[in-house]
């Protein structure tokens, strides 16, 4: 797999990244099997969180043959340093590491969360202390807001954000455009979730999909039935300027992101596609995108 530069951070890193999710709830031998894999594609770029189940303990296991060799990034979804504090001392010790190359401040989702985490014994304090003395490397965030998002990097100079840079949501709504224009022209390393997702859930017709993908939070497109749509999606994701992308929570879309790695990143968006996402679109662009008192759960 080609390397990536990953904004300023350094850093040269795959263009799809593993998400811990992947590894949730599947046991840890199906975790192991799925980093082995993912490591023999080249995929260097790890990234899980606390909210996502078993996912720290099943990750840390599975990475430990390889941890010096890859990049491995983590999540607080606390907004005060004290609860931040005891969250990290137990995703070090899951995932079995003294410091993570990046830390983010997860699912910033409202300017309250802002004025909390910034303000008097806030987690950004924590952070600071981090990147200061070497436990995190590098800062980011995680948003689904895109004026949350723009706010958190105009009070400190993060060195990554992830974002749902999406097809449905910029196409009809533009969503992200103005974050990844700023975040480029800070420098900072783009992540991309929620490229391959296609609206939020409708249990009144998705139950089956449900079924076949219980660990998205979102309705993403199938690769079973429509690797065309999703090879779209992807590309267009690609085509904003994101750097790496993280599929969905679940093995056989991060499969499908890895194994067509050269056409998402090589092949421009054709016409064909572009109408593909068009048609597309007018069936989904008045139905709600993601529920956001799920804000938390998933970064994929």
């Amino acid at each position: 797999m080609i390397l990536q530069k990953f904004g300023n951070t350094g850093y040269t890193i795959s263009r799809i990244t593993y998400g811990g999710i992947v590894s949730m709830d599947d046991g840890q031998a199906s975790s192991d099997r799925y980093v082995s894999w993912a490591i023999d594609q080249g995929v260097n770029y790890f990234d899980v969180a606390p909210t996502y189940g078993d996912a720290e303990e099943k990750l840390g296991n599975s990475l430990k043959p390889y941890r010096n060799h890859v990049h491995l990034a983590c999540k607080t979804e606390e907004r005060m340093y004290a609860d931040a504090e005891k969250r990290l001392m137990r995703s070090m010790e899951l995932l079995h590491t003294d410091y993570f190359d990046v830390y983010q401040m997860h699912a910033l989702s409202t300017m309250e969360d802002i004025e909390k985490a910034f303000g008097p014994k806030g987690v950004m304090e924590m952070m600071v202390r981090l990147k200061r003395d070497g436990v995190a490397r590098k800062l980011g965030i995680t948003c689904h807001s895109q004026e949350v998002a723009l706010k958190a990097i105009s009070l400190y100079d993060f060195d990554t954000v992830l974002f749902p840079f999406n097809w449905h949501m910029h196409m009809a709504h533009g969503m992200g455009q103005k974050l990844i224009d700023t975040a480029k022209t800070k420098g900072m390393g783009v992540l991309c979730m929620k490229s391959m997702i296609e609206r939020a859930w409708d249990d009144s017709v998705d139950a089956s999909a449900r079924r076949k993908f219980p660990k998205s939070w979102c309705k993403p497109i199938d690769p079973d039935t429509e690797p065309e749509l999703l090879l779209a999606a992807l590309k267009y994701a690609k085509n904003l300027g994101v750097d790496t992308i993280i599929p969905p929570g679940n093995y056989l879309h991060f499969k499908f992101a890895v194994d067509h790695i050269d056409e998402i990143f090589n092949s421009p968006i054709t016409e064909h596609e572009q109408n593909l996402l068009a048609n597309r679109l007018v069936k989904v662009q008045d139905r709600p995108f993601f529920d956001p008192s799920e804000y938390h759960r998933s970064s994929c």
